[in-house]
């Protein structure tokens, strides 16, 4: 194919993505169905790998989806994913939508290694372990598995899991102050796809997050939320040293190659630069 009918078609897709995404914002609502292949082809005069092509890509954001033996629809809205120490029903309420949770696994269990080097515990402490299905107006979201010291709250799940783990810790003195997330995406597995309601589109966001109480690592988690239903939004400023609590003498000794002791003084602050990390996110 010459570089011109190359050019020509790539503004064919685009005039009819266009067109679909323009519908959608204006003229139709969550559900409906939007125009078939073979009437956008013969609107815009194009083949039906063009008009695929262009569904397809409305499909991968999140704008369509597709129903086996039904057609394509306009897909819910994408919710924001903003870094924020949130609850998810607040996140929820916040736009509009009913939250709600199934616990699918609950106990106490031995911290496997890289649970417990987060934690800054032995492997094999006791931990709190919770696997929960987060929903919106009934859909599901996310699937989410959270670690917690059992010292830290023994008697946290005595009356079940509450509806927040944050909030059932901050009743506890144990206000969560500030976390640190990693981000990445993949596809979902299978066990995900069967949770999480996944048909045409199998991709995940994943994050890892450690969430403190002031110095102290309150608990480990992993998420996966649907591709198609949520983005990220992350607030930026300029890069600049971030403050955070670090005894001086314990940074002196560590950068002289002394062990660090559980009795350094603490009351001397001091300026250190750290990567960027989430000070906000969703509750666990």
């Amino acid at each position: 194919m010459s570089r011109s009918r190359s050019q020509a078609s790539e503004h064919k897709y685009l005039t009819v993505r266009a067109y679909l995404a323009d519908l959608v914002a204006s003229e139709l609502s969550v559900g409906d169905a939007v125009p078939s292949e073979r009437s956008l082809t013969e609107k815009f005069g194009v083949s039906r790998m063009t008009v695929r092509q262009a569904v397809d890509a409305l499909v991968t954001e999140g704008v369509l989806e597709r129903a086996q033996g039904r057609g394509t629809f306009v897909a819910p809205p994408r919710a924001d994913f903003e870094m924020r120490l949130t609850t998810f029903g607040e996140e929820a309420r916040r736009r509009g939508m009913e939250p709600g949770t199934e616990v699918l696994e609950v106990g106490t269990v031995p911290a496997p290694a890289s649970v417990a080097e987060s934690l800054g515990r032995a492997t094999g402490d006791p931990m709190h372990h919770v696997v929960r299905l987060r929903t919106a107006d009934g859909s599901p979201m996310s699937v989410e598995e959270a670690w917690i010291p059992v010292d830290l709250a023994p008697e946290l799940l005595d009356d079940g899991v509450p509806e927040s783990l944050y909030g059932a810790l901050r009743e506890r003195g144990l206000a969560p102050t500030w976390g640190e997330d990693t981000i990445t995406a993949s596809d979902a597995t299978v066990q995900e796809q069967k949770l999480l309601g996944l048909r045409a589109s199998r991709a995940v966001m994943r994050t890892v997050r450690r969430t403190f109480a002031g110095d102290s690592p309150l608990m480990y988690s992993r998420s996966s939320y649907r591709g198609d239903r949520y983005s990220v939004f992350v607030p930026l400023r300029e890069a600049r040293p971030t403050l955070v609590p670090r005894s001086t003498t314990a940074d002196d000794a560590a950068a002289d190659g002394g062990a660090v002791t559980d009795d350094a003084p603490t009351d001397q602050l001091a300026p250190v630069p750290v990567p960027a990390r989430a000070t906000e996110g969703n509750d666990r």
